[in-house]
């Protein structure tokens, strides 16, 4: 026996409505039509307006050349900001401080090779590879130990003028897996005077049979140099310690 198709119920009100509604779109299309029209008629009568003139003198800034004498002067080489950066940039890093001894593991000159900076990544092929199209420059380094365990490392990694973006986009990759459980696990703190600067305290690393192992790192930028700070020892680092050691080499820039 064939089964017979039951049609679907009608929905009469909705169709009611709809007719209403379309009913209503209709009046209100011809209302604008119509008003158009006279509008268009209305302004077709009158005269043209004239156009304001293009030539505006009194926009002109300043209105009459500054006297001899009076013209402000070009910034001196330790106020250009630009021309401190194009530079001997190992000269823009902090001091080795008194009494604290240079690092056997950091560069000889200063300077740290784009090949060798993309193989402190897990994965140094991609990250070289992804360095190159940020438009990496050069990296200067210094790195110096004070007592029996700690470390200190900055860098200033520089990026090409024409990508400015590439140091700012390097700062924000690294501060994106910072409150990672394996890593500082916390989102940081602001560092006053950058516009995204942050630093950070590590968990402490502890294993039997070893020292604990404390860190603190800070991340910012300054137009296309980047900077990264890393203090590592076995007691505990203060959070007034890796501030000032970041505001002070943020002055410094």
């Amino acid at each position: 026996m064939q089964a017979t198709e039951t049609a679907p119920p009608v929905d009469k009100p909705r169709r009611r409505v709809l007719r209403t509604v379309g009913l209503i779109t209709v009046a209100a299309v011809i209302g604008l039509v119509g008003g158009t029209a006279v509008g268009y008629g209305i302004q077709a009568d009158r005269e043209p307006t004239a156009l304001p003139p293009l030539n505006q003198p009194g926009l002109a800034y300043p209105a009459k050349p500054l006297p001899k004498g009076q013209t402000p002067k070009p910034l001196a080489a330790s106020e250009d900001r630009q021309a401190k950066a194009q530079g001997d940039l190992r000269k823009l890093l902090l001091p080795k401080p008194a009494g604290a001894k240079k690092a056997a593991f950091g560069p000889s000159d200063g300077w740290m090779p784009v090949y060798e900076f993309a193989g402190q990544f897990n994965e140094p092929g991609n990250a070289l590879d992804n360095q190159l199209d940020l438009g990496i420059r050069r990296v200067a380094a210094a790195s110096w130990t004070a007592g029996k365990f700690k470390t200190t490392e900055i860098r200033l990694v520089q990026y090409r003028a024409n990508d400015t973006l590439g140091a700012q986009e390097y700062i924000e990759n690294q501060q994106r897996y910072m409150p990672d459980e394996d890593y500082a696990d916390n989102g940081g703190k602001e560092l006053k005077g950058s516009t995204d600067g942050r630093y950070y305290l590590f968990p402490a690393q502890r294993k039997a049979g070893y020292l604990d192992i404390y860190e603190a790192r800070a991340y910012f930028h300054r137009g296309d140099i980047a900077v990264e700070i890393f203090v590592v020892d076995t007691k505990k680092i203060s959070e007034k310690e890796i501030r000032s050691l970041a505001e002070r080499q943020l002055g410094r820039l």
